[in-house]
């Protein structure tokens, strides 16, 4: 079947922003998804199709996973492709798609879950569906309002953030300085 060239499949493999508190258990695991309830709360017009390929937490990926998701991504006849995805793997994950050139795949995830009010989820789901429309084909990861090549980024833990590999200084506004932080 031929996708039109604005669809977008929305690729879900678990991670944190698909997590879930067990009481009971005193953990959280991946639940059922709410990127669907996402997009539909936001009254997405483009038309997506959401593929659950796993649940996994991402530390708990495997390199058949990636594999598994590869294939997926490789088998679809759309160009653009939002990946969710676990953070604390999402570059290994990246790495792995990197070789897909003809297609525009952008990870993304959240430091929260999503069933938080103050997640991040919305935000990164939303950016990352808005670069995979307007970005030429490569393998990116959109997280904390910024979009980086797939490769050239890296989570740090302690900021809370994915920062680029090799930071180009920068002049910040509120100090005049290079790099600001």
């Amino acid at each position: 079947m031929q996708e039109e060239s604005g669809f977008i499949a929305v690729v879900t493999t678990g991670g944190t922003i698909d997590k879930a508190y067990f009481d009971a258990l005193s953990s959280y695991q991946v639940g059922e998804s709410l990127v669907e309830k996402i997009l539909e709360a936001a009254n997405v017009a483009c038309a997506y199709r959401i593929i659950e390929l796993m649940r996994k937490d991402s530390l708990e990926l495997t390199d058949q996973d990636r594999e598994r998701l590869r294939g997926t991504i490789e088998a679809l006849q759309t160009r653009r492709i939002v990946v969710t995805h676990g953070t604390d793997t999402m570059t290994l994950s990246a790495q792995s798609l990197a070789s897909l050139s003809d297609k525009t795949i952008v990870l993304t995830g959240a430091l929260s879950p999503a069933r938080f009010a103050q997640s991040d989820a919305a935000f990164n789901l939303g950016m990352a569906f808005a670069a995979a429309q307007v970005l030429p084909p490569g393998v990116y990861i959109a997280m904390n309002g910024q979009v980086f090549p797939g490769e050239g980024v890296r989570k740090d833990r302690i900021r809370g953030r994915f920062m680029p590999l090799d930071p180009a200084p920068r002049s910040d506004i509120r100090t005049g300085g290079p790099g600001g932080d």
